[in-house]
């Protein structure tokens, strides 16, 4: 990208700010005497089959039709969901007590045959981009006591469990054995718990979705919901002005300065837990995406050189992207896992910004000419993701490692970053503990065990694995936290990847709605609330 493209895309986003400081006054509270929600997403879910990818919009639809055994909430701390409680009762069995009187959407009662079923079907879904399998992965056997009573086995100790059953979502056995994806996008096979029923699922537009009375939470607000797919920002900011939606997630930073200042619009931020960093391939000594000065390749990538890696971090003003690239929504990151969660190290701290150490670390790597490498990003998955990695460039450049950028819509990225064909790659991830993070971003590739499932660099360290498995294995929260932290130190100090900042996530709404924000930056609309 150009900085001519660059300054341009600049007056582009400062053009829909003043456009909304001019724009008419939205109606007050107009949707306090309506029944349905109508909410604007910045992704859409490529299933409503909650066992066939874990990505984040298919998991933030199928907590909309779905229950988990545990959810996690609003800061990320895992409550009962349709188990009342949970316990380790030897360092391999886990104890689950069921809600009694819980009902389907088609008023069929949950049984214990439903949850076996769906604890063991991920592991029978065949091509998924993202598999349901990493969370079972550890599941050696269940079995229900009696009616009430799950009792589950893991394959070795493993505190983890409760967090993993978060994501694996519970569906009726009678709709859903032998069903096709097709099946459930048709609503034939979406039955589930949740606090919604499908209506329609239409996909490259919207998902329609009616209350559920029944549910066991209470049911919500809204008679009706719809959520509907705006992944183009300026497009979902010109949705609510014009009051085609109630709320939008996503909100870009300079619109969001300029919605807080709009009557009758509330702009609701915190910082979640996705954390954007570089993931930096280290298995190939030939990439063609790096060279050297003469434009040539190199006998040897010099990602593999721990000094490398840290010039090249810092080389990064982790302050001034937060500060200006993204406008105030971020918050610079030392480790892969944000503040309050599981895991957090408080002694790592974001690298300092040090051009003249970078070019040292840069010589004394036998490079002090630098080197030339292409980064490439999404450039509409994350907030001003184009952008970031175009800043990184210019700081590279900086300091000799002269740096070409190309983003691609997150469709194309994610397939062609998941086969590992680039050397620089950016990832926004989220987690509910270090440990979950670290095996899916850095542990060793291992399909048999569900690790390295986002393991785009093949990056593989002997002291981080046996760190993790310590703190996978610990089923005492304090031994956890404190192992968890270790194996993050351990990855960190070897400059495994590149942290860049806490992204914000931002939501806006109409007056006549509330929604407090979440962590792991789901919209849920049974959580939308009217006042």
């Amino acid at each position: 990208m150009t900085r001519r493209n660059f300054l341009t895309l600049g007056a582009a986003w400062l053009g829909a700010g003043l456009a909304i400081a001019g724009a008419p006054q939205p109606a007050r509270n107009t949707v306090a005497v309506r029944k349905d929600l109508r909410l604007g997403l910045a992704s859409e879910p490529t299933a409503v089959d909650p066992h066939f990818a874990a990505l984040g919009p298919n998991l933030n639809l199928s907590q909309h039709l779905f229950d988990a055994l545990v959810h996690a909430d609003a800061s990320g701390r895992l409550v009962p969901a349709l188990a009342t409680s949970w316990r380790a009762t030897d360092p391999v069995t886990w104890e689950f007590k069921l809600r009694t009187d819980v009902r389907f959407h088609d008023g069929s009662a949950l049984s214990m045959e439903d949850v076996l079923y769906s604890l063991q079907r991920p592991g029978t879904i065949t091509n998924s981009p993202a598999p349901f399998t990493t969370f079972s992965r550890q599941v050696l056997s269940t079995q229900g006591t009696d009616g009430t009573t799950l009792v589950i086995k893991t394959r070795e100790p493993y505190g983890g469990l409760p967090g993993d059953l978060s994501s694996l979502f519970i569906v009726s056995k009678r709709a859903a054995e032998g069903a096709s994806s097709a099946d459930f996008d048709s609503g034939k096979a979406a039955v589930g718990t949740g606090p919604y029923k499908l209506v329609r699922f239409k996909k490259g537009e919207s998902v329609v979705l009616h209350r559920h009375d029944a549910y066991w939470d209470g049911k919500p607000a809204w008679e009706d919901a719809t959520l509907q797919f705006l992944p183009d920002e300026k497009q979902r900011t010109a949705a609510l002005l014009a009051g085609q939606v109630d709320a939008i997630e996503g909100v870009p930073p300079a619109d969001a300065a300029a919605l807080r200042g709009q009557p009758g619009m509330a702009v609701v931020q915190r910082t979640s837990w996705r954390t954007i960093f570089l993931h930096l391939e280290q298995f190939t000594d030939h990439s063609p995406w790096i060279e050297d000065t003469a434009g040539q390749p190199m006998r040897t990538s010099p990602l593999k050189d721990r000094r490398v890696r840290r010039a090249l971090s810092l080389a990064i003003n982790r302050p001034a992207i937060a500060r200006s690239t993204m406008e105030g929504m971020a918050t610079p990151a030392a480790q892969l896992i944000s503040p309050g969660i599981i895991g957090y190290s408080p002694i790592l701290k974001p690298d300092a910004y040090d051009p003249v150490e970078a070019k040292r670390l840069l010589a004394d790597a036998g490079l002090p000419n630098g080197f030339r490498l292409t980064l490439h990003a999404p450039n509409n998955r994350y907030i001003n993701d184009e952008q970031i990695a175009v800043t990184v460039a210019q700081l590279w450049s900086r300091v000799g490692v002269a740096t070409h950028v190309e983003t691609l819509p997150a469709a194309t990225y994610f397939n062609r970053a998941r086969r590992g064909e680039f050397s620089v790659a950016m990832l926004g991830y989220g987690s509910s503990g270090a440990d979950f993070a670290l095996r899916a971003l850095l542990g060793t590739p291992d399909s048999a065990k569900g690790w390295g499932t986002w393991n785009w660099a093949k990056y593989s360290n002997t002291r981080l694995d046996a760190a993790l498995k310590e703190s996978l294995r610990s089923t005492d929260p304090v031994k956890r936290q404190n192992q968890a932290a270790a194996a993050m130190e351990i990855a960190m100090l070897d400059h495994a990847a590149i942290p860049l900042h806490h992204q914000a996530a931002t939501w806006a709404m109409r007056s006549g709605i509330a929604y407090a924000g979440r962590v792991d930056e789901f919209t849920l609309a049974h959580q939308f609330r009217v006042g």
